[in-house]
């Protein structure tokens, strides 16, 4: 009789903790890809496929390039890069964005560029911000009016408009009044986040990932 009243009594203190642990799981969302996503708990880096969950109980619904739908103790949120939720269900207190390489070691990313989201390729060498007519349509970029220059593409020497764009977003990084590059035609097919955006920031790279904090 004793030992089963210190058993149920262990099993109960047993429970609070389980229920103190998970109530101090703090996740940050590293990484994302369509259908997987790289989150942080509580400081422990772990890649997570659809429908999957961690060791901590947390559970990924479904990722885009874009966010994910994560699952916490019944509880659905949809977080975007370098959020986080925990107790508070707050945003990160420090703006960082993980990019992980893809691609022969290219750094891509989603990014929101005057407002609207649009996939990017990190490009050190590059002066500014660059992208195609094409997307630049296609995100409702108004360029005609940008300073005429020409520029060398792998398609030869082609005309581009200079122009300042109000802001560009990569997570929770805003650099507003970013010099940008409307190059005519249908290349580059993703838009290149070179130095006029990568210059605001504090970038490094880690064991294969690319973390750009703001300085700001």
């Amino acid at each position: 009789m004793i030992f089963a009243t210190r058993l149920s009594a262990l099993l109960v203190l047993l429970a609070l903790y389980a229920n103190d642990v998970f109530a101090d799981t703090q996740v940050v969302v590293k990484g994302l890809f369509k259908g997987a996503a790289v989150l942080e708990i509580n400081g422990r880096q772990i890649l997570l496929k659809d429908g999957k969950s961690s060791d901590e109980g947390v559970r990924l619904i479904q990722a885009t390039s874009k966010n994910a739908l994560l699952e916490i103790d019944g509880k659905r949120r949809r977080l975007g890069l370098s959020q986080s939720i925990g107790t508070a269900y707050s945003e990160a207190a420090v703006n960082e964005v993980r990019l992980n390489s893809q691609h022969q070691g290219h750094f891509f990313g989603s990014g929101k560029f005057n407002g609207k989201s649009a996939q990017f390729l990190v490009d050190t060498g590059a002066s500014m911000v660059s992208m195609s007519s094409a997307i630049a349509n296609r995100l409702g970029i108004s360029y005609k009016k940008g300073k005429v220059i020409r520029v060398s593409t792998a398609q030869g020497v082609t005309r581009a408009y200079q122009i300042v764009l109000p802001r560009v977003e990569v997570g929770t990084i805003r650099v507003n009044n970013v010099a940008t590059v409307i190059i005519e035609g249908e290349h580059p097919l993703d838009i290149l986040l070179g130095n006029s955006f990568l210059g605001q920031t504090d970038l490094s790279v880690q064991s294969g990932v690319m973390v750009l904090r703001g300085k700001y």
